[in-house]
């Protein structure tokens, strides 16, 4: 089956006929469809998704459903769903449009990023000031909570994470991320995951792509989230949950304080990145996990002295 643009694909449903879980899951299942390169045809496995994203089968299939509904899946000859469409080309915000609790969780972000949300809030401050009531701001602490980017005081207050404000902060975190993410290449454990990395370099190449033929990314945070699974994606095959987690955090802190200058990003700095990265996993891939993690080591701690934030790497 060709493939087909976007203005042939269903108009995209309105963000109130599906719940915020099943819109960013059904985004997420897309991106991992497209990194990932599937052809069309492909039987989708919702096992296998629920696992991937650590949830279970039943919000996975009303994420399925959605993307359905936008004719991107289809029922196979036999059972369950397959893909209907080649989807390289396709943005997922465009098809899958942000529902109002995301957008405002993203403002919240941006919001502390730019210094403008004290660390330190109540319940009761954040109401008028983002013109919603107590229980959706609640659910977005909650949110923030679960990623490790807040907490719960007594009462209703709630504090946001330290923040990485200032060299001495960045260096410390880059210092901590040198320490973590080369000893997960020498764990004893560490085996190169093919499907893990297949659809990180695929996203990578992508990228790269996309930025050598001179053409906008896609969504102001697509390259964050392509560089945050380069680096959680390493650490998972570490095989070490503690590892993982603490890379994982970490990019959670850089996401809270960079989300305000992702599309500051020079394109250099970004095919830079691509570049270094693809070369760490061919090394892994190779078998040279001695190489890949001085390769590693000098891609850290160049961004570690890129002179001015955002410094995403």
């Amino acid at each position: 089956m060709s493939r087909i643009s976007q203005d042939k694909i269903a108009q995209p449903m309105s963000a109130g006929s599906a719940s915020p879980l099943q819109i960013d899951l059904a985004r997420r299942i897309l991106e991992r469809i497209r990194d990932s390169g599937w052809t069309v045809g492909t039987r989708i496995s919702v096992p296998d998704l629920a696992r991937a994203f650590g949830v279970s089968r039943s919000p996975i299939s009303a994420a399925l459903e959605l993307l359905a509904a936008q004719g991107i899946l289809t029922g196979s000859n036999t059972r369950g769903l397959q893909l209907a469409l080649d989807v390289a080309d396709l943005d997922p915000e465009t098809i899958l449009p942000n529902s109002p609790i995301e957008d405002l969780y993203r403002r919240m972000m941006k919001d502390r990023s730019l210094g403008d949300l004290p660390q330190d809030v109540s319940e009761a401050e954040l109401m008028p000031r983002y013109q919603v009531s107590r229980g959706v701001i609640r659910k977005l602490l909650l949110r923030f909570a679960a990623e490790g980017l807040a907490q719960r005081l007594p009462g209703h207050g709630w504090r946001f994470a330290e923040s990485l404000v200032g060299d001495a902060a960045q260096r410390e975190s880059y210092e901590f991320r040198i320490a973590v993410e080369c000893a997960a290449l020498r764990s004893l454990t560490f085996r190169a995951d093919p499907r893990q990395l297949a659809p990180v370099r695929r996203a990578h190449e992508r990228i790269l792509s996309t930025i050598l033929d001179g053409k906008p990314l896609t969504g102001g945070d697509e390259w964050f989230r392509v560089n945050a699974s380069f680096h959680e994606g390493l650490a998972a095959c570490s095989g070490n949950r503690f590892l993982a987690d603490a890379v994982r955090q970490q990019n959670n802190l850089r996401r809270l304080q960079e989300s305000a200058g992702f599309e500051q990003l020079p394109r250099e700095r970004l095919e830079r990145s691509c570049r270094e990265h693809l070369a760490i996993l061919d090394a892994v891939e190779a078998g040279g996990i001695e190489w890949a993690e001085a390769l590693l080591r000098q891609h850290l701690r160049q961004a570690s002295e890129f002179a001015s934030p955002p410094r995403t790497a």
